[in-house]
């Protein structure tokens, strides 16, 4: 009898221990797991375009390749001297090679069969210029050329900042600055302090027209639009202390 109360009792002891010993691990466990806090950090800046990029294209057609091309040789410095007399420069001037189509015949089904019936020659004249108002007003006027015989498409201008490089890192500094207050007036409010950086990932930018709310999760690059908002993305994770 006393042996087995003995015995019992070794293993009452024994017991106590090891809930003792995994207590103080859980313990430990739980001051030893950091306090992090992550947060979202955000900056918006009104930039203005400072460069211009126009395209417009000249086309002709014919039975015979040679002679749609020789009014088209003809049509081209037609275009340039006009573009030259509305002021601007000829570096700013630059014209594609030609593309060539051939049209072919229809057959009974509204498909085109083998026989080359015409073809349609198309040679694009580009200005890149910082005078964006003087060529996004040529783009408007340029279809004058139709009444000198020219068949002429004038696309929509594309607007770009060449600074642009250099205005991302600066929005992201600043996106980052917002992040760190924002994390530090949540820890005040929980009488805690900020601490070290423990991660940071960089959103996607959003450069949209002024005053735009368009939101993509791939990130817009708006070109049509002169005056632009880009709006930049941080998310950082601190340490609490």
């Amino acid at each position: 009898m006393e042996s087995h109360l003995f015995r019992s009792s070794l293993v009452l002891a024994g017991s106590l221990i090891v809930c003792s010993v995994i207590g103080s691990w859980a313990a430990l466990s739980v001051k030893g797991q950091e306090q992090t806090i992550a947060v979202t950090g955000s900056a918006k800046k009104h930039i203005k375009s400072d460069l211009v990029v126009w395209t417009t294209t000249v086309s002709r057609q014919a039975e015979k390749l040679a002679d749609a091309y020789k009014p088209l040789a003809l049509d081209i410095p037609v275009v340039k001297d006009y573009l030259v007399h509305k002021g601007i420069r000829k570096e700013e001037i630059t014209v594609s090679s030609i593309a060539t189509q051939a049209t072919h015949e229809k057959d009974n089904y509204g498909g085109e069969g083998g026989k080359i019936t015409g073809y349609t020659l198309r040679q694009s004249i580009e200005v890149r210029s910082k005078d964006i108002d003087k060529v996004s007003a040529i783009a408007r006027e340029a279809t004058e050329l139709i009444n000198k015989g020219i068949a002429i498409e004038s696309s929509a201008p594309s607007y770009y900042c060449t600074t642009l490089g250099d205005i991302k890192i600066e929005m992201l500094a600043e996106a980052a600055k917002d992040a760190k207050i924002r994390a530090q007036k949540i820890a005040t409010s929980t009488g805690s302090t900020v601490g070290s950086l423990r991660s940071a990932k960089m959103g996607v930018l959003q450069i949209t027209p002024a005053d735009s709310t368009q939101v993509s999760d791939q990130g817009i690059s708006d070109t049509s639009s002169i005056d632009k908002d880009i709006t930049a993305v941080v998310n950082l994770s601190f340490s609490l202390q």
